[in-house]
This record gives C-alpha cells, sequence and structure tokens, in this order.
C-alpha cells in the first residue's frame, strides 16, 4: 500500500480547515510533520490536492472528488479497529436532528441507544433541516434526521415516520374554539411561524399551497417554544408538529385549530451521505429509530 491512514487524516483535516497549521493542530501533530505527510501523499501518486488562495489551501476538483473515498476509508478503518478491540456493537456517531425532532424525539432515542450499547457515545447537533443537510453534505455528521423533503445527489433520503401538523392559537384569541376553519378564516390570521429553511416552514408552505402569497406573516421565529410563548401572548396563531404541543394543549394553554380542508401530514426523514460508510453504530442507531416509530420510548420536551 502506497499511502497510510495518517496521510489520509491530514488530507481530510486540511480539506477541513483549509490551513495546515490547523489541521496538524487538530490531530495534535506539528506543522512540519503535517506539511511532510501531505507533501508525501501528493508525490506518490504525482498529483495536486489543493490550490492555495491567499494563506488558505482549497480542494481542487481533483481533490474534492477524493474526499467523499477518503472519509469512507477512515470510517471503516475506525470500524475495523473497533472490531479488533471487540467493540463491535460500541461506537461513537454523530447525529443531526431538527429542532422538533431533536427536542421531541432524539433525547429519549439516544438514552434508549446508550443504555442498550454501553460504552457507545452519541453526539447530538440540533439546527434546522438546511444546516442540518449542509452538514451531512460535509461530512460533518455521520446521519441527520430531518422534517423537510430534500433533493440532493449526494444524499441518500431514507423515509422514517409520519406527522402531522396542528394549528393552534390562545385560548382567548377570537378563532378560539371553532370547528372548522375557512380559507377566509387562515387569511383574516396574523401568523406567527417558523423560519426559511425549517422543515416546518416547508411543510407549512405546502399545506398552504394557494394562499402563501397573502398570508399575513406577523413573525418568523426560529424556536418552537418562542412560537408557542409569542401565540400564548395573544399576538396571533401558529403551526408547529402536533408532537410540540401535547402538553401544551393538555394544560390548555394553547388550543388547536382546525382546517380539515388542507394537508397537514408530512414525513421525517434519516438523510446519509452516499458516500458515508455504514458503521454498526448507524446502523443500530437507524435500526432504534425504526423501533421507536410508535412512540415506544416516549417524548421529551421543553414542557415536560
Amino acid at each position: 500500500m502506497h499511502y497510510t491512514l495518517r496521510q489520509i487524516e491530514v488530507f481530510l483535516a486540511t480539506a477541513w480547515h483549509e490551513n495546515v497549521s490547523h489541521a496538524a493542530d487538530s490531530l495534535s501533530m506539528s506543522q512540519s510533520a503535517a506539511s511532510a505527510a501531505l507533501k508525501e501523499l501528493e508525490q506518490r501518486f504525482d498529483m495536486q490536492l489543493f490550490d492555495r488562495v491567499g494563506k488558505r489551501l482549497q480542494l481542487n476538483d481533483f481533490g474534492k472528488s477524493l474526499r467523499p473515498h477518503a472519509v469512507a476509508l477512515l470510517n471503516q478503518a475506525t470500524e475495523f479497529e473497533q472490531l479488533l478491540a471487540r467493540q463491535g456493537e460500541v461506537g461513537h456517531i454523530k447525529v443531526g436532528a431538527t429542532l422538533t425532532i431533536g427536542n421531541y424525539l432524539a433525547v429519549p432515542i439516544m438514552a434508549e441507544f446508550m443504555n442498550r450499547y454501553p460504552g457507545s457515545r452519541v453526539d447530538l447537533t440540533v439546527e434546522n433541516t438546511s444546516l442540518i443537510t449542509q452538514r451531512v453534505r460535509n461530512f460533518e455528521l455521520d446521519i441527520g434526521l430531518v422534517e423537510g423533503e430534500l433533493q440532493d445527489s449526494t444524499l441518500e433520503v431514507i423515509p422514517w415516520r409520519d406527522d402531522e401538523l396542528a394549528l393552534f392559537c390562545a385560548p382567548d384569541h377570537p378563532l378560539a374554539g371553532r370547528p372548522a376553519l375557512s380559507d377566509e378564516d387562515l387569511l383574516s390570521a396574523d401568523w406567527i411561524i417558523r423560519e426559511g429553511g425549517s422543515g416546518t416552514r416547508q411543510a407549512f408552505e405546502h399545506a398552504m399551497y394557494g394562499l402563501m402569497p397573502k398570508l399575513k406573516l406577523r413573525l418568523e421565529l426560529q424556536h418552537t417554544e418562542a412560537i408557542k410563548r409569542t401565540v400564548e401572548a395573544g399576538l396571533g396563531i401558529g403551526c408547529l408538529s402536533r408532537i410540540t404541543l401535547q402538553e401544551a394543549f393538555r394544560r390548555g394553554s394553547l388550543l388547536p385549530l382546525y382546517a380539515p380542508q388542507r394537508d397537514w401530514m408530512r414525513r421525517f426523514y434519516f438523510i446519509l451521505h452516499k458516500q458515508k460508510f455504514r458503521s454498526t453504530g448507524i446502523r443500530n442507531w437507524i435500526a432504534l429509530c425504526q423501533e421507536d416509530n410508535s412512540g415506544t420510548f416516549g417524548t421529551y420536551g421543553p414542557d415536560q
């Protein structure tokens, strides 16, 4: 073999940091050793992986084409090392989840995963769909759990479970208690909704097809709890996943609204880079999430 795994690590770290010194620091090695490893890799195969842009080293087209294969190679090497250490069921996985999933579904699944596989470690990142997608695409996350439908040639999108959006308002709102809202009612209301780039916003726009340009969007907020509190204060009506509203509906601090002429169903998805190696940890995580489709492990959220 005419390359080493250390050279591949230096290549990937440099691609991420765009700087050999920072790459060396991340790998706990000297800058000279990192530079030598990268230079030896390029010279061995008579190739160039980076273009120098000012003080940055930026991947060229050939380097970009090699990057997913290098990531897969290191992932497989890590899996092999775990098997050698008789820890095939134990691993470190980096999971990304959108705000609804991360705050209300992922935590109990993560707790069950770590209980079921002692010694395992799960790093959970919670952001909106566009940011989770970007991180999975850049190999910063092993797997994403997202709410939005995606069209991305670099990603594998796997259906996970169904979800339902719910409309809601404060108990003293003029629309409270109505058996059903017409499209005219929806157009007359002030709305407090999620920001662009979120899966919930995408599903809301799909459900409100034909009405969106005419809706009165009073506030667009990033966080579910901020939307709930703003609606509780009477500033408008909202739309979020029903799983985020269960406790508020039970307490009566928020009331459900109904617009049955609109389709409020959507789906959650797993997303993985197509070049990502499916480690034991990733496979076990997906299996556990699918096991939880009916809420086996319960839900957790800021209301609880």
